[in-house]
Order: structure tokens, then C-alpha cells, then sequence
């Protein structure tokens, strides 16, 4: 399994294509605050309930400085189905080798209904402007993060 990724850390760089077919890479948003997280797979209901979370809440994100970056392994023709089924408005990027997953700690064991298998660890983590790590969860829940990660990173006092 690969090393968990702690605050500190730098944030390993990667380019991915988004649902448009268009390269974003990491270290291209430095001098930003980039909350980049980890979801198993499009169209599915908890990733959908995140992710419209996410949309719901990107122009005060946004506005506090944080750009948003969504990685499943969904191709990028899925993810932008994705984004018109749900109306998303944050940036969905393609990792269908599991590359960026496994130098996350984002691929790997989990437990699923009580069973262990190997997937995606639904993970969220900020990039400061220097491309440090300075927060990192490993199995969040779909319902209620985006709420927990405001109030964690005080953006809704």
C-alpha cells in the first residue's frame, strides 16, 4: 500500500485531462489552494452527493481562495456526462492508470460493507500556494464532507 500523505508533505504534481479533454496540471495552480480529492466513480450516489456539494459550494470556496479538483478513474467521457447529469461546476480530471490514486495513498485497501477490498479511498486533501499538503483525510464520508471541510478549515466563521 502506499505511504499516507500528511500535512507537510508535498503534494506530489500530476497532469490529468478533465472532461473536456483539457491537461491540468498541478503545479500550474501554484500560488493557490487547491482541494484536491478522491472519489471512486462518477454517476454513483455518494460521489454524486459530494460532488454536487462541491458545486454547491464553489463560489464561496472560491471566493476564500480554494480551486476544486475532483480524480476518479472514470475516462473522461464518463465524467463529462457526469458533470451534465448532475450540473457540476468543478473541475473532474481522469486518472484511469490509478497513478495520481496510488502517489495519493488514495488506491488501495479499504473496508467495504465489512469486507476488505482494494479500491479508491475516498480522500480529500488541500494544496497551499507552495505545494505543500496542509490537510489530509482518508476515508470520508460522501454526506456531510464538504460541511466538515468548511468548518475544518474555518471558512464558515
Amino acid at each position: 500500500m502506499t505511504e499516507r500523505l500528511q500535512p507537510g508533505d508535498s503534494a506530489p504534481d500530476f497532469t490529468l485531462v478533465n472532461d473536456t479533454g483539457e491537461s491540468v496540471t498541478l503545479s500550474g495552480l501554484r500560488g493557490q489552494n487547491v482541494i484536491v480529492y478522491f472519489y471512486p466513480a462518477a454517476m454513483t450516489p455518494g460521489c454524486s452527493k459530494q460532488a454536487c456539494d462541491f458545486s454547491d459550494s464553489i463560489d464561496r470556496l472560491q471566493a476564500e481562495g480554494y480551486t476544486v479538483l475532483g480524480i476518479s478513474p472514470d475516462k473522461p467521457e464518463k465524467l463529462a456526462k457526469f458533470r451534465e447529469r448532475d450540473g457540476l461546476t468543478i473541475t473532474l480530471l481522469s486518472d484511469p492508470e490509478r497513478e495520481v490514486l496510488e502517489a495519493w495513498g488514495a488506491y488501495g485497501e479499504k473496508k467495504l460493507y465489512g469486507k476488505v477490498v482494494v479500491g479508491v479511498i475516498r480522500s480529500t486533501f488541500v494544496v497551499d500556494g507552495d505545494g505543500k499538503i496542509s490537510y489530509a483525510a482518508y476515508n470520508v464520508k460522501a454526506t456531510g464532507h464538504v460541511a466538515k471541510l468548511r468548518k475544518d478549515l474555518k471558512l464558515d466563521a
